[in-house]
């Protein structure tokens, strides 16, 4: 990106058609989005292939992934916001010292977590209550995928440099590629070389590795305002502070909310493989519909992080409700489609040939289709305080929708109307509307106009 269309581009955002912004940001997020998801995807297909066994168990230790990808994930949270609200201050220096302090943080705990978790893998698939098969299979698959943690980290590095600056379309491209990648290694690994899951889990590392060295390149370019100076690496204390005050607790809602999702995926797997495997397929594919919602969140909290460093509280405000109503008509409509059996069918089909396991994944499918346009208020809302430095708000909510909403629901469908398998599924949709119910209320307070972000003025530049 030139320094002319970074120009033109905090320009939009900080004075330009609010609409234009959002989507400006939004489109390219949305297939970056895609695009990520498309490596489970490409993996549950080619995985559905092979059997149930190994869908079920790429189902249930992915939690275990997500909960060290989300913690390292508020590390880079934090930077895109820090970062932002750098550039909509004018704070060019800091900018470029904060990036380079995401990068230090973010490269020494992805090494510390992959070390960790792969010798830990034994220990953790056995606590999941794996057996025979499953627990073979998701031993080999964690310890394999968990080692591409410094790749994935660096990617995000990359997008997070970019997103706040408002370029998403070099992270989407970058992402492109790295699918591109993924969708040839599968088959290939496999099918071709006969590697089961494992060739899943080393397609999905290998496609990481090249993708991680074009963003580690473009992150050192000197020819950037904002690039990594290998030279001049050195942690400085003020900003540290900074992203464990605003990372921190992204970090552990985002981690404590994973573990929940784990421990959910542990109580789907008493009732069988079949409903593990249709617990995945469902929350992939819903992962599809719900993407615009996810971008749109991402979009928000990058026009609301310049906004509020350059002081416009009505134009922060304005970018929440257009975003909001956006993503709720989007997502009402798309879930109402997908909410009808014969068209969840057909969707299911392409993921799994087990008679046993379709229906049970429809059914899970179509329930979290027609609510998901709650996931609207969820994520917006989430840009919304994450933009203006709430972390706090926003860790107590993802905390409370798993640990309180999520199994006080499944508590109460399995115990008092014993409704079997079934609890999952709504113990899932109703929890996620409880906390997107939540963050409207706590929107309605105007915590949010008080920016927990701190920008030093006299350091501004020109």
């Amino acid at each position: 990106m030139t320094k002319r269309q970074k120009k033109e581009n905090r320009e939009l955002i900080l004075s330009g058609n609010l609409i234009t912004a959002i989507l400006t940001l939004c489109i390219p997020i949305v297939i970056n989005s895609f695009i990520q998801t498309m490596y489970n995807l490409t993996d549950t297909y080619w995985l559905g292939k092979i059997g149930t066994d190994p869908m079920a168990a790429i189902t249930l230790v992915t939690p275990v992934q997500n909960i060290v990808v989300n913690f390292g994930s508020g590390i880079t949270t934090a930077g895109a916001i820090l970062i932002s609200q750098y550039i909509g201050a004018g704070n060019k220096a800091d900018a470029k010292r904060m990036a380079e302090q995401i990068f230090l943080c973010s490269m020494l705990f992805s090494l510390l977590c992959a070390g960790i978790c792969y010798l830990a893998t034994p220990s953790i698939v056995s606590w999941l209550g794996a057996e025979g098969a499953v627990q073979k299979l998701s031993e080999t698959y964690l310890r394999i995928v968990i080692l591409d943690m410094p790749f994935l980290y660096l990617i995000n590095i990359f997008t997070a440099v970019h997103q706040s600056q408002g370029d998403t379309m070099r992270p989407m491209l970058l992402n492109l590629f790295g699918i591109i990648l993924n969708m040839i290694f599968d088959p290939l690994f496999m099918l071709g070389l006969d590697m089961g899951i494992a060739g899943a889990a080393f397609a999905t590392l290998l496609a990481k590795v090249p993708c991680a060295g074009i963003a580690f390149f473009a992150l050192s370019n000197r020819k950037k305002e904002i690039f990594i100076d290998l030279k001049d690496l050195h942690f400085e204390k003020e900003k540290l502070l900074s992203i464990v005050q605003i990372g921190f607790p992204t970090a552990l809602g985002g981690s404590t909310m994973q573990l929940g999702f784990l421990l959910m995926t542990r109580n789907v797997y008493r009732y069988g493989t079949l409903s593990v495997a249709a617990y995945g397929i469902g929350n992939r594919i819903n992962s599809l519909i719900t993407m615009p919602s996810n971008a749109m969140g991402s979009a928000t909290g990058t026009i609301v992080g310049q906004n509020m460093g350059a002081g416009q509280i009505d134009r922060v405000q304005r970018t929440c409700i257009l975003a909001r109503r956006m993503t709720v008509i989007f997502l009402f409509i798309g879930g109402l489609i997908l909410s009808r059996d014969f068209v969840a069918d057909k969707i299911v089909r392409i993921f799994s040939k087990d008679e046993a396991v379709i229906p049970l994944a429809v059914e899970y499918l179509s329930i979290l289709a027609i609510c998901c346009w709650t996931n609207g208020f969820y994520n917006v809302h989430t840009g919304l305080f994450q933009g203006t430095g709430h972390t706090m708000i926003t860790m107590a909510v993802d905390v409370s929708r798993l640990w309180v909403f999520r199994f006080l629901v499944l508590f109460i469908c399995e115990t008092v109307f014993q409704m079997g398998v079934q609890s999952i599924w709504y113990a899932v949709v109703i929890s996620n509307a409880s906390s997107a119910l939540l963050l409207w209320v706590l929107y309605r307070t105007g915590l949010w106009k008080k920016n927990k972000v701190k920008i030093k003025k006299e350091r501004a530049e020109g």
